[in-house]
């Protein structure tokens, strides 16, 4: 949802994000606080919260963690009924507090505040046409072209300026949005990204995942519909579907690698999604070893499903250091390596001598698996065989997943036999697209997922900037 503060502005879109939103509850702030806290794992760089009393529009937000960003004499301030909140990572030139969301506004007399999951794949162009008119931005958030665009049209009322601005942006969103007064979500028209509304009591609840929701015991309702735009006020929840009906892309990375495995997205539990993914591996490839294992913690569910299948015990051969933050997520190599060193450290006694079949989530650039394959050797492992949940990664995303060029890709440009030497392994199996959307229940016929990362076949076709940001190697 960015764009690099560089002298020349051309988008680099990394990120993945969590929103949460709550309406009519005299403790709105404290409860995005744990629906925040709940979605941390979405986003780990920055976390805001605006929160509005029906007079005015409050936010605080920083850089860092829920935990370090929000103490208790912050929420103290944050009173209100409606509040709204984000966290967010990203990896180039846009870790700034400019960049942090909800962004929040005052236009006509109202306040307005919005957060943001996914990326806009014509926000460039927007821009543009928005700075040629005069408009001024405040920040390098492609979040900020719907605000200018809402703004351009508050004339016919805020309901219709939204629809008019979500009609004119193209790519993922999954939006919550608060006036002083309204709560509204909204997903663009293929859902890509998730967001769920549940209910706590009286109030009303949009959040990313249903985690969230679980964490402050509110009762899961349904899912805000690809398209559909949901607005909350005292007057109970209404609903638009203003745009017309397209067939679905979810993102099928959120079941393989981003999402918790307690919450349920796109109508699927994530845990029993990623255990099937495990079964079937078995039984696309027939191994022998003595112990299974997963790199944890996204392989460990599909590790179950392996292991159970094929037979073959799992064990916890590498333990996690939970205080180290994702490396998939850190900013440069450097640090992304430095993360597998300190995260994650050898069963020794357990691994020497071994056979041993490790479950992966997926292989994206292949140096930080390569460091953990060291290290299980170093351990003493006789044989290392690897089973990936997913196809091979061999084409960008620029819907909001933290591979933006081909160039990060290992295996955009290196076939499978390269990829299981470069990063030391005694075989390399990937689950077959076939088995990928079995597991989810359909076929690569009849399907509703988004799986350009793994054909290169994007539902929403690409804007020429973006399409040239996305496929240039460097």
């Amino acid at each position: 949802m960015t764009y690099p503060d560089i002298g020349h502005f051309v988008p680099r879109r990394r990120e993945e994000c969590g929103i949460f939103g709550i309406h009519g509850h005299p403790e709105a702030a404290k409860l995005t606080y744990f629906g925040l806290y709940a979605l941390q794992h979405r986003g780990q760089e920055s976390a805001g919260i605006s929160v509005s009393d029906g007079c005015q529009v409050r936010d605080y937000k920083h850089m860092g963690l829920v935990s370090e960003v929000f103490k208790e004499e912050i929420l103290k301030q944050l009173k209100g009924h409606l509040a709204i909140g984000h966290v967010r990572y990203s990896t180039t030139g846009s870790s700034l507090i400019a960049n942090a969301q909800p962004f929040v506004v005052m236009h006509g007399g109202e306040y307005y505040a919005i957060a943001h999951n996914g990326n806009l794949v014509n926000a460039w162009n927007l821009r543009n046409e928005l700075e040629r008119r005069g408009s001024i931005f405040q920040s390098t958030m492609d979040t900020e072209v719907i605000v200018h665009l809402m703004a351009m049209n508050l004339g016919y009322g805020f309901e219709e300026a939204l629809v008019k601005a979500l009609g004119r942006v193209r790519g993922a969103y999954s939006i919550v949005m608060c006036s002083r007064n309204k709560l509204i979500g909204a997903r663009d028209p293929k859902g890509f990204r998730p967001l769920c509304i549940g209910r706590l009591n009286d109030s009303y609840v949009l959040a990313s995942e249903t985690c969230a929701l679980d964490l402050i015991e509110a009762a899961y309702v349904r899912d805000v519909e690809p398209g559909e735009i949901v607005v909350i006020d005292e007057h109970g929840l209404r609903s638009m579907k203003p745009f017309p009906v397209s067939r679905p892309a979810y993102c099928i990375f959120e079941f393989i690698y981003f999402a918790r495995p307690d919450s349920s997205i796109f109508g699927q539990n994530v845990y029993l999604f990623r255990k099937r993914l495990g079964r079937l591996m078995a039984g696309e490839n027939a191994l022998t070893a003595d112990i299974t294992m997963p790199f944890p913690d996204s392989g460990n569910y599909a590790a179950l499903g392996f292991a159970e299948a094929s037979n073959i015990p799992l064990e916890m051969g590498i333990i996690r250091n939970h205080y180290v933050g994702r490396t998939f997520i850190q900013p440069t190599q450097a640090m992304r390596d430095f993360g597998v060193r300190i995260k994650l450290n050898p069963v020794r006694e357990l691994l020497n001598g071994k056979r041993v079949i490790i479950v992966e989530d997926s292989i994206i650039r292949g140096t930080t698996t390569r460091t953990r394959i060291n290290t299980i050797r170093d351990a003493g492992a006789k044989e290392v065989h690897m089973v990936v949940s997913c196809p091979p990664h061999r084409h960008p995303c620029p819907y909001g997943i933290d591979f933006s060029t081909k160039g990060e890709l290992i295996a955009a440009n290196h076939s499978v036999e390269q990829i299981r030497d470069f990063i030391g392994l005694d075989s390399l199996h990937y689950l077959s697209l076939e088995g990928l959307l079995k597991a989810a229940g359909t076929t690569t016929r009849n399907h509703n997922f988004c799986l350009a990362c793994l054909t290169g076949d994007y539902p929403v076709p690409l804007e020429e900037v973006v399409r040239k940001d996305c496929f240039e190697t460097f």
